[in-house]
């Protein structure tokens, strides 16, 4: 007969219905902690990019010449109203309605549209395109998936949309591939897997520590 050695045995603790509750109920606390600690940091980032994307604007395009008038560059005026449109109803919505499921997408949808205008003012520089990536690493905070798909389904659109009737404004030149926005979206959606994959890991940990928490306070 083999013989087993207890010691390497890990027993699995079976919680009943009321521990599973606390246990649930300390989940969706930690939840809300994260949605509304990462709503703040949105706060912040989103009116600096509001500020820098008017500094962007002036740096780049400040005036613009009609014949022998110069007059203020429209670019400028796109970051300076747009760019507040997009900014402020987050914020407004970061701060009255923190936690909630649209204060999120919200924001989601905000922070690519940002991406898009940043994109617009710099004459679609590619570098700037690098703004969509890091924004989508931001959102991951949230460590809710569903908030990546709604900001993945904005940059898509915007890439398909102005790609074909505006392809210099994002891509730097006047005509390109019909399809050259596959390969933007392919880079995008190759983040957004690595990106699920990192909140759903980071979901099983909450859920682990909130397990352990019920079974401790239903032992004492």
């Amino acid at each position: 007969m083999k013989c087993v050695n207890s010691s390497t045995i890990t027993p699995q603790i079976l919680m009943d219905e009321s521990t599973e509750k606390l246990a649930h109920s300390h989940f969706i606390d930690q939840q809300q902690n994260v949605f509304k600690r990462t709503d703040r940091i949105f706060i912040g980032l989103m009116l600096f990019q509001w500020l820098a994307s008017i500094v962007v604007a002036f740096r780049i395009s400040p005036r613009t010449l009609s014949g022998p008038v110069s007059t203020v560059h429209p670019h400028i005026w796109m970051a300076v109203f747009l760019g507040g449109a997009i900014t402020l109803l987050p914020v407004f919505l970061a701060l009255k309605y923190s936690g909630q499921s649209l204060t999120r997408h919200v924001i989601a949808v905000g922070q690519m549209l940002m991406s898009s205008m940043l994109i617009h003012i710099s004459g679609g520089r590619i570098e700037t395109h690098f703004h969509i990536f890091g924004s989508l690493a931001f959102i991951a905070l949230y460590r809710d998936w569903r908030v990546l798909i709604s900001a993945t389904i904005v940059a898509a659109a915007d890439h398909i949309l102005r790609g074909a009737y505006a392809p210099q404004s994002i891509y730097g030149v006047i005509t390109v591939n019909n399809w050259r926005w596959v390969e933007h979206a392919s880079w995008v959606i190759f983040e957004d897997v690595i990106l699920f994959l990192a909140c759903a890991q980071s979901n099983e940990e909450m859920q682990r520590i909130s397990e352990r928490q019920a079974q401790l306070e239903a032992s004492i």
